[in-house]
C-alpha cells in the first residue's frame, strides 16, 4: 500500500507540473520572440549657437555614425546648382548640406576637388586676389570615418589620399591660432560659412552666420565657441544651408561644390 500511495502522489505532482511547465515555456517563448526596442531617432544635426552677440547655425557630424561627402555634378554630368535640387535627388538620407568652397563662372571648383576618391580638380598653389588666395588657404578632407582641415602646404606634404576633399581659403584657425592676416574685426561684413574639426577628426563642425559678420568674429566662433583647432572658410555672400530638421532650404545664386551629411 505504501508503494501505491507514493505512485499516486507522483502522478498528482506530474499532473500539476505539466500545465505549469507548459505555461512557463510559453511565456519564455513570447519574451524571446518580442521585438527589440527601436533605436531612438538620431538627434537633429543643426542647432542655433550664440557667440559674441551673433547667431549662427552649427551642424555637427559624428563621422562614426554618419558620412560626410561632397557633391558637385549629378548623374547627368551637370552641377546640382542648388541645395533644393540636391535635397530632392538625395532624399531623406541627406541630413543637411551647404556650399563647399569657391568656384568659377562655370560652377567648377577653383582648387582641389576629390569625390569618391577621384581627383576631379587639382590642388591650386597659385597666388592671386581674393579670399581664396589669402595664404595660408586650406583643404577640408574626409577619409573613412575621420575628417581633417589642413593648410594647403601641409596637405601636400601629408598627402592623405582622401575619399572627399575641397580647397578654399583662407584658413580661419591654424593649429589653435587665428589666421595671422585676419584682423580682429575688419570692415568686411558678410554672411559666411565654414568647417572645422575636433575629437581627433571624428567630429566635423559646419557653421553659417545668420547675419553678416567679420572674418575675425567668424574665426573666433570656431576657435573659442566650437573648440576647433583647425577651421576653413568656405565662402561668403553665397553661403546657404539645407537643413530639413529645421524646415530650411536657403536660396542662393547657382552653386558649385556642396557638402553634406548622409546616413551610413
Amino acid at each position: 500500500m505504501h508503494g501505491l500511495a507514493l505512485q499516486d502522489a507522483a502522478c498528482r505532482t506530474r499532473r500539476w507540473l505539466a500545465p505549469a511547465l507548459a505555461a512557463f515555456l510559453a511565456c519564455t517563448a513570447s519574451v524571446s520572440a518580442a521585438p527589440a526596442p527601436a533605436s531612438p531617432p538620431a538627434a537633429a544635426p543643426c542647432r542655433p549657437v550664440q557667440a559674441e552677440g551673433e547667431t549662427y547655425t552649427v551642424c555637427t557630424v559624428d563621422l562614426r555614425r554618419e558620412k560626410v561627402r561632397l557633391f558637385w555634378r549629378g548623374p547627368d554630368g551637370q552641377p546640382y546648382s542648388s541645395l533644393s535640387t540636391l535635397g530632392d535627388r538625395q532624399g531623406p538620407s541627406l541630413r543637411f548640406a551647404m556650399n563647399a568652397g569657391m568656384y568659377d563662372k562655370d560652377q567648377a571648383p577653383v582648387g582641389l576637388y576629390v569625390e569618391e576618391g577621384r581627383e576631379l580638380k587639382g590642388v591650386s598653389t597659385a597666388n592671386g586676389p581674393g579670399n581664396f588666395h589669402l595664404k595660408p588657404n586650406g583643404i577640408f578632407y574626409v577619409k573613412g570615418d575621420r575628417a581633417g582641415v589642413l593648410d594647403t602646404t601641409r596637405y601636400l606634404r601629408v598627402n592623405p589620399k582622401p575619399d572627399f576633399a575641397t580647397q578654399s581659403g583662407p584658413m580661419l584657425v591654424v593649429d589653435g591660432h587665428i589666421h595671422p592676416k585676419i584682423s580682429s574685426d575688419g570692415p568686411s561684413q558678410k554672411i559666411r560659412n565654414g568647417v572645422g574639426v575636433r575629437d581627433d577628426g571624428r567630429t566635423a563642425v559646419f557653421a553659417i552666420s545668420e547675419r553678416p559678420v567679420s572674418f575675425g568674429a567668424f574665426a573666433r566662433l570656431f576657435k573659442d565657441a566650437l573648440g576647433c583647432r583647425n577651421a576653413l572658410f568656405l565662402d561668403g555672400s553665397v553661403s546657404s544651408l539645407y537643413a530639413p530638421s529645421m524646415n530650411r532650404s536657403d536660396l542662393s545664386r547657382p552653386l558649385g561644390p556642396m557638402v553634406g551629411a548622409v546616413t551610413r
